[in-house]
């Protein structure tokens, strides 16, 4: 995973964070990896609730910006506010991606795109891997 060049106020050794996760969790929020689309825990959830990262707790996406993309994963038209998540550049795979990280400890949770013609306020979609959230229901 590429680094930032920031301090995140949650910092573990690689060590630490593989004991704290799953392989799979791990894979994805440390190494920036992929969960195959249509396969996550959270792709068709429509439940009321706050998301937050799997890997520190921070809240992060709401279900009430969560819509329907059909594009294999979790979509949310807006962090739960922009100094929850940090945004970097991405040029892998040959195109330029942005890729979104949980800014409380750096943990990759997908990417986002704009401009694809959904029908919501902001004209985004953050993609996001299931495996990078974690959902506590409305009471």
């Amino acid at each position: 995973m590429k680094q930032s060049e920031r301090t995140y106020p949650v910092t573990l050794t690689d060590e630490q964070w593989r004991e704290r996760l799953t392989p799979q969790e791990y894979q994805v929020l440390r190494q920036a990896g992929t969960e195959r689309p249509g396969v996550g825990e959270y792709v068709d959830t429509v439940t009321e609730g706050v998301y937050s990262c799997r890997a520190c707790g921070a809240e992060l996406f709401r279900s009430d910006t969560k819509f329907p993309s059909h594009c294999g994963w979790p979509s949310f038209y807006a962090p739960l506010a922009e100094d929850r998540v940090e945004y970097l550049e991405d040029n892998t795979l040959g195109m330029r991606r942005v890729e979104v990280r949980c800014a409380n400890c750096g943990s990759h949770l997908g990417h986002v795109f704009e401009g694809e013609g959904y029908d919501t306020p902001t004209d985004q979609r953050y993609c996001v891997n299931s495996v990078s959230l974690r959902l506590e229901p409305k009471a």
